[in-house]
């Protein structure tokens, strides 16, 4: 009977349970995310500022570093106050930093930052997950890990790394030692999604200077603090964001960002470029542009179908694409000005966009290619043949 089962015996097999859901506190993690789009509805927050308020925290700031109360300035925007303020803190030769109003005030920020810090949980070492974040807490996540992932992560990179840095970029070198005003909720904001979630506490002290940074971020723009006057901008009149779960600065028709005095920025889904590229493409302006990623921008706004008619390309070849199906790859010798010997291989992105699109886009190849697919190919390391093979690429 080795090796049999006699016939009627029972049969036993093992069949493996299905992961068990770990219970969440969805209660607490919709308040977390409340939390974070008020913060982030301040950060993008347009409109007159709240200038009693403004002056109030920066008044108790001044009073902190050990100074009176300072006379106030208002303007515009960011580029109007760099006409009243230096390029940074003033020095004195023989005296200590920490005598500059604005050093100290950084000097007890950077203090205030210190200790809160060392109450949060460190920052998760991972990628942002495309995953449902509900999802990620059943299997088994911290609500403090998700809370980094998919939280504030995004606000960070949003506000600090683009609004905040785009008006940086557009203002040059010059800016000094200042604050961002409503551009600093990323890090009040994560103390306090922390607190809620984890019910970190702080000294009184600590938590009424915290109140008093996240007073500013809640009533004003960017401000310079300087002996004796303080230098405060206005916020946006206006903020534009494309649709989307994690929005970027977009207008397709004129600036996204736009402060009172006309100082403006304009991004093409996210990418800053020249204010020609939103308002007033053209074939000659698009020849002419030097910086890929601009000229890309560029095209999509007037179209490619329109650009590839206008720009009179030579077109080489077509083939459908073996790596996404549907499409086709076409293949141009590449218009005047763009550089010699390449031609432009014009593909639809693998992947999908955020709204739903299919991205058409330009990449340059070698002009010893005459196949579109061996080109398509070129750019991902492989033969044609090999990329043949692909069930899609992205």
């Amino acid at each position: 009977m080795s090796g049999r089962r006699r016939r009627g015996a029972a049969r036993h097999e093992f069949t493996p349970s299905p992961p068990r859901a770990v219970p969440i506190d969805a209660e607490r993690w919709w308040r977390a995310v409340a939390l974070r789009d008020e913060w982030q509805s301040h950060a993008l927050a347009t409109g007159p500022s709240d200038r009693a308020a403004a002056e109030a925290a920066i008044s108790a700031l001044y009073r902190l570093a050990g100074r009176p109360p300072p006379e106030f300035t208002w303007v515009d925007s960011p580029r109007a106050a760099l006409r009243l303020v230096p390029p940074g803190p003033i020095r004195h030769p023989g005296r200590d930093p920490s005598d500059d109003v604005a050093n100290a005030i950084a000097d007890r920020w950077s203090a205030l930052r210190w200790r809160l810090d060392r109450l949060l949980p460190p920052r998760p070492w991972v990628p942002l997950a495309p995953e449902n974040a509900l999802d990620e807490l059943r299997a088994g996540r911290s609500l403090a890990t998700v809370a980094e992932t998919h939280l504030l992560a995004p606000l960070l990179s949003l506000v600090r790394d683009r609004v905040a840095g785009f008006v940086r970029a557009e203002l040059g070198d010059s800016v000094g030692l200042c604050w961002y005003g409503q551009h600093e909720v990323d890090w009040i904001a994560r103390f306090q999604v922390h607190r809620l979630l984890g019910g970190l506490s702080s000294t009184s002290a600590d938590s009424a200077e915290l109140e008093l940074w996240a007073v500013l971020a809640r009533s004003c723009g960017w401000w310079w603090p300087q002996e004796g006057r303080c230098v405060v901008s206005e916020r946006p009149v206006e903020v534009h964001l494309e649709a989307g779960d994690e929005p970027r600065l977009h207008h397709g028709s004129g600036p996204a960002v736009v402060y009172r005095d006309g100082f403006a920025l304009h991004l093409w889904h996210g990418t800053r470029v020249p204010a020609w590229v939103v308002e007033d493409p053209t074939h000659e302006r698009i020849a002419a542009e030097r910086n890929a990623e601009v000229r890309r921008c560029a095209i999509e706004r007037l179209g490619w179908r329109e650009f590839l008619d206008g720009a009179e390309l030579a077109l080489v070849g077509t083939a459908p694409d073996p790596g996404n199906g549907g499409h086709e790859l076409r293949l141009y010798d590449q218009p005047a000005g763009w550089g010699a010997h390449q031609r432009l291989l014009v593909t639809v992105n693998g992947s999908v966009e955020r709204d739903g699109t299919r991205r058409r886009y330009g990449l340059r190849v070698p002009a010893w290619f005459d196949d579109p697919v061996d080109a398509a190919a070129w750019t991902y390391g492989l033969t044609g043949a090999q990329y043949a093979l692909l069930v899609r690429r992205t």
